[in-house]
């Protein structure tokens, strides 16, 4: 497998991953044009899943939740929406051609074979295999990062696939994710991140996002993350299970300049004491001046109601006005004009 762990991963870019699936049901040339929007859409890698049937399933296993009109159970529709290993290679010549990255999940060790030959810059093990520990010794024996959905594991086996990828020499990555499809608002659990930040330091975290909306990834920039993953559809009106739980890739546009604005104000404190000297000569134009309510002549004793305040700021300030109030005129002065200092006797 040729290494291509991207450099900005952990360096305060995050590493945007357009996820496919099986959204192409098993179209090739539909495969291709994902690849095409997602990349057009910004995004730094596609990702598909890798499911080879005799290796990860029994025929008689059914669908969790059925949905195909022609596929009778979990195993034929791996069967039907499965790629040849040319197929695949082609796939990921063609992200290399858009300048991101290849990435497919593997659900067998079968699929980690095929994959390490296709090459691609990390693992992602989905949520549901997080637990499987042939499948992470398989991963961790080609010494690449294993990054791990946790969807569906509490902290003591999230703990465990980590200390395995890490005392394997892997970098590891954890990612905050809900088995929701679409993920509503309350169960995205925002607040897991910093706890996995604190919790596994020194590796990626990030957000496995189902929320078929833009609003989680661009609420997980905030606190900083250095992978987010989101399913992608070029319409909502597309077939297949993951359909509802993704965004569409007009939507992916939007997030990836979400998520670049975000990283930028974080990564620019702003100095309020530098920021209003620069914004001084502005100033002069957006504040006020005391000015002659109406025209006042030489000798006139100045009262309150001689006083309007208006602008632009170049001349006596407004808090000033205690010191003009009693003063005499040294000169006339027309409504509206600036009273300043020298014209107070």
């Amino acid at each position: 497998m040729t290494a291509l762990t991207p450099p900005s991963i952990g360096n305060g870019r995050c590493f945007i991953i357009g996820e496919v699936a099986l959204t192409h049901d098993g179209s090739l040339g539909l495969a291709h044009a994902f690849i095409d929007a997602i990349a057009a859409a910004g995004a730094d890698a596609v990702k598909f899943q890798t499911h080879i049937a005799a290796a990860e399933s029994t025929p008689a296993e059914p669908f969790r939740v059925p949905f195909s009109r022609q596929d009778t159970s979990r195993y034929g529709y791996w069967e039907r929406t499965g790629f040849a290993e040319a197929d695949w290679g082609g796939l990921a010549d063609h992200c290399r051609d858009r300048g991101v990255q290849f990435i497919s999940s593997p659900f067998s060790v079968e699929a980690v074979d095929l994959l390490e030959r296709i090459g691609q810059p990390f693992w992602k093990v989905p949520s549901g295999e997080t637990g499987n520990r042939l499948l992470l010794d398989r991963m961790i024996a080609t010494r690449l990062p294993v990054v791990l959905s946790t969807g569906m594991s509490g902290m003591a086996e999230i703990d465990a696939a980590v200390e395995r990828v890490r005392a394997g020499g892997c970098t590891a990555g954890v990612l905050q994710c809900t088995t929701a499809y679409p993920c509503p608002p309350e169960r995205v659990g925002l607040n897991v991140i910093p706890g996995f930040r604190s919790r596994y330091a020194g590796c990626w975290v990030g957000l496995s996002d189902h929320s078929a909306t833009i609003y989680a990834g661009l609420a997980a920039a905030t606190v900083g993350i250095d992978i987010l993953e989101i399913h992608v559809t070029l319409s909502r009106e597309m077939f297949g299970p993951d359909v509802p739980a993704s965004v569409t890739t007009g939507e992916l546009r939007q997030l990836v300049d979400g998520v670049r604005f975000i990283e930028r104000m974080v990564q620019s404190p702003v100095d309020k004491d530098l920021a209003a000297e620069s914004t001084r000569p502005l100033k002069a134009i957006f504040t006020r001046s005391i000015v002659a309510r109406g025209g006042l002549p030489a000798g006139h004793r100045i009262d309150a109601a001689d006083l309007a305040f208006k602008k632009p700021g170049t001349g006596l300030p407004p808090d000033r006005a205690g010191d003009v109030i009693g003063r005499t005129l040294a000169r006339a002065v027309a409504a509206d004009e600036l009273i300043r200092e020298e014209d107070l006797a």
